[in-house]
């Protein structure tokens, strides 16, 4: 059950359902994304959040489908995602180390070995475009100086937000990533929760700990 003092530590104070209208960016041209069939819950949106963790952060709320970018002064912009399925699903703490506009798509070689038809973009890469599955950004994540393989991108499947898809990658709206894109720092940490553990949890934690 969500406690009084979670409730408040989650609550919306600005929604952007009005944000994700067609655009043409950097020559690409991005249809509108039909955003009222996607639930208003994982329409981005600026949300109070209390957290101990540094402005610039981002949050991985896999449980319950939603990022976190913290603000700072107890506020965060909170995004509607789409997760690994639960054998693919990756947790822990990571960094940026780089990011790209337009990405070319090159897939792990372990996804070529289960999907056959991919293979030809291991090595070659799949051009930049409105069909590539990285979308219009893409924020690679970085274990030390360890590529993780696991990105931070954008979808031509937005009706997926809010489900658990992906191979292990954290998808967002063309939209939404472009958003984060410009706000998010090289080196900036990012925190992917396990499963079992949510934002909602973990604000309720540090509640018990300040009474």
């Amino acid at each position: 059950a969500t406690t009084s003092s979670e409730t408040a530590k989650i609550e919306t104070t600005k929604v952007f359902s009005d944000s994700y209208g067609k655009i043409t960016d950097s020559g690409y041209a991005l249809p509108a994304i039909p955003i009222k069939r996607v639930n208003e819950k994982f329409h981005r949106q600026i949300v109070s959040y209390d957290t101990d963790k540094a402005r610039g952060t981002i949050i991985v709320d896999t449980r319950n489908r939603f990022l976190y970018y913290v603000l700072g002064g107890g506020k965060a912009v909170r995004y509607g995602i789409g997760v690994g399925k639960q054998g693919f699903a990756w947790k822990g703490e990571a960094y940026v180390a780089w990011k790209q506009e337009w990405p070319t798509w090159h897939p792990p070689a372990e996804m070529a070995e289960r999907k056959p038809e991919v293979a030809k973009y291991v090595e070659k890469g799949m051009d930049p475009g409105i069909t590539n599955p990285l979308g219009a950004r893409a924020i690679y994540l970085y274990e030390g100086n360890k590529d993780s393989l696991y990105r931070i991108h954008g979808t031509n499947q937005p009706e997926y937000i809010g489900q658990a898809i992906s191979s292990g990658c954290i998808r967002m709206t063309n939209t939404d990533v472009a958003d984060l894109y410009g706000r998010v720092q090289m080196g900036s940490t990012v925190v992917v929760l396990p499963p079992g553990q949510s934002v909602a949890s973990t604000t309720a934690n540090v509640f018990a700990r300040r009474s």
